[in-house]
């Protein structure tokens, strides 16, 4: 048992219902996998920021953008492997939310790794065909990183988010990323 659990039952003085120690074992497990991914797609976002704002060559920005699309795509793979490993959580529909959630983290995982291919097969040689190329590319980041949150969010409702918001490492996660709970 996880010691995160053991002191939740102990400060809700150990009431009938043990549904919330099974939650709160699936939150630290999950939270606790996510943690070190949302670090890894935090180093990646700030990495495409800084070459972007940078004046730097096509090609750095290509080699850079090439690493954090790889970065977010594994990350997003962790992650959803992550959810998968702990099993659905212990709340109505908790399957349902469970395979939602990894199907969209490895769906984003699959569009991260797509827009490496695509930054990979700009042309670096004309620049203003380089930059066309990023527009295109920085439009579908954009849509990828609203969707991120919503795969998640959605898993996170409710009792389920309150599990996770009682974990250190989810609290640190969603700090980290910066993500406002709205």
């Amino acid at each position: 048992l996880s010691g995160g659990a053991v002191l939740v039952l102990a400060l809700t003085g150990c009431g009938g219902d043990d549904s919330n120690e099974e939650l709160d074992a699936w939150a630290k497990q999950v939270c606790d996998a996510v943690q070190p991914q949302a670090k890894k797609i935090e180093s990646a976002n700030a990495a495409i920021q800084k070459e972007t704002s940078d004046n730097s060559t096509p090609e750095d920005v290509q080699k850079t953008d090439s690493k954090a699309f790889k970065d977010m795509s594994d990350a997003y793979k962790a992650i959803g492997a992550a959810v998968e490993k702990a099993g659905p959580p212990n709340v109505d529909d908790g399957e349902k939310k469970q395979r939602n959630a990894v199907k969209e983290l490895n769906s984003i995982s699959a569009a991260y790794a797509s827009l490496r291919k695509q930054v990979d097969g700009l042309d670096t040689d004309d620049q203003a065909k380089f930059a066309d190329g990023l527009k295109d590319i920085a439009t579908e980041l954009d849509k990828l990183s609203k969707s991120g949150n919503d795969a998640l969010r959605n898993l996170e409702e409710g009792e389920v988010g309150e599990a996770m918001s009682r974990q250190p490492s989810c609290q640190a996660a969603t700090a980290s990323a910066g993500t406002s709970g709205d």
